[in-house]
């Protein structure tokens, strides 16, 4: 509120003494998952670039940002058509992606129009492999082992299973958490599943009799988790700790699942109670003030690379450069910022974050979820053992 403040004053100065202060409309084409079997996150991935324009529009009242939205229902080709509608629409950048084989076909499609494409869902290493120059994310795979590998490190944690779907960016974190794990001389053992299982009695049934693991590190998606607990609820294996990838640790699942959720860690950006950070003050207020509710995972990591496109179109346009090719995505890989939702952000040649590393959280009973690690960013000390059940 107080940087808007000084944007709204700076504005005022500048009109009184006669100078024009440049005013500008950014078309940004938003290709997202708004329904299908990608509709939850897709959806919340939207509310987190909505929200991002509200905060836009209060720090630079002079521009204005206009989302133009197409859905691509779940699926890699209407994701290549929904951009090439887009480019249709001389949008001048584009957010997009919710998982990575959606990403990748998307942004091929953005590069081939030459249009900056950014995202939180492509997190695949197949992602920033192609050699492309306008692509862009703020989450990776290996910044997501970093954060469940420390997290299992720090309960001091001696043999983990790892169940996970077989899709492409989930077998990719996989193998790089068991080669981390490994490395800290965690054992493990490893169960895949094909994306359309539903049963995971057997898998489950496994660890608690032949694995007898410490942890239960799942891998997966929203119904993935809710099946793989309901399970582990029934067979009750002897673990210690039950650990998740990304989304997981959100207040939807709390509400939706109180009796499968308690105890259980997964990635995370904030806490369900805001602190004293200023950024996340500023984007809790601003989603409550639109959606009415707490914010989920992929609202707060869409939000923060939205944040930092919309910024970077502010700067590009005040140089007056906007208009040449190259000029925003060169701008991005130039100027990143040390203080996001998900802490320091610098894009590579490669359009990757290498600073990465995700926050691990763990519900509490009351639906609650705190920050445990890293300790820098940790709201409160993990519980260990625990359990849902």
């Amino acid at each position: 509120m107080k940087q808007t403040r000084l944007n709204a004053a700076l504005a005022a100065v500048l009109a009184s003494a006669g100078m024009s202060v440049a005013a500008a409309d950014f078309k940004v084409g938003v290709q997202l998952s708004l329904t299908g079997p990608l509709a939850l996150a897709g959806n919340e991935m939207y509310h987190g670039v909505q929200t991002a324009a509200d905060v836009f529009a209060r720090r630079y009242p002079q521009h204005k940002i206009q989302l133009v939205v197409v859905d691509d229902e779940s699926t890699p080709a209407k994701a290549v058509a929904a951009v090439e509608k887009l480019a249709e629409q001389k949008v001048t950048a584009m957010v997009g992606g919710v998982i990575s084989n959606i990403t990748g076909p998307a942004s091929e499609a953005a590069n081939k129009a030459g249009i900056p494409f950014v995202t939180s869902g492509g997190t695949s290493d197949d992602m920033v492999g192609r050699g492309l120059k306008s692509f862009f994310r703020i989450s990776n795979t290996p910044g997501y082992a970093r954060g469940m590998s420390g997290l299992l490190g720090s309960l001091g944690v001696k043999s983990a299973s790892i169940v996970y779907s077989s899709r492409d960016a989930t077998s990719d974190l996989a193998a790089k958490l068991k080669a981390k794990l490994a490395a800290a001389g965690i054992a493990t053992v490893m169960h895949p599943f094909d994306p359309a299982v539903k049963d995971f009695k057997p898998i489950v049934n496994k660890i608690k009799l032949r694995d007898r693991s410490e942890a239960m590190v799942m891998i997966a998606y929203e119904n993935d988790y809710v099946g793989i607990l309901r399970a582990a609820r029934v067979l009750k294996p002897p673990l210690k700790a039950v650990v998740g990838a990304w989304a997981l640790a959100t207040p939807k699942m709390a509400a939706a699942f109180p009796d499968l959720t308690p105890n259980v860690f997964g990635a995370t950006v904030l806490p369900t109670q805001i602190g004293n950070n200023p950024q996340a003050q500023e984007f809790e207020q601003a989603y409550r003030q639109r959606y009415k509710s707490s914010a989920s995972y992929h609202a707060q990591t869409s939000y923060a690379i939205s944040r930092l496109l919309f910024d970077a179109l502010a700067r590009t346009e005040q140089a007056g450069t906007l208009s040449k090719n190259g000029a925003l995505a060169a701008e991005l890989h130039r100027a990143g910022a040390e203080a996001t939702l998900l802490g320091p952000v610098r894009f590579d040649e490669r359009g990757d974050n290498p600073n990465y590393t995700a926050h691990m959280g763990q519900f509490r009973a009351n639906g609650d979820i705190d920050i445990v690690w890293p300790a820098a960013y940790a709201t409160a000390k993990p519980s260990y053992p625990a359990l849902p059940w």
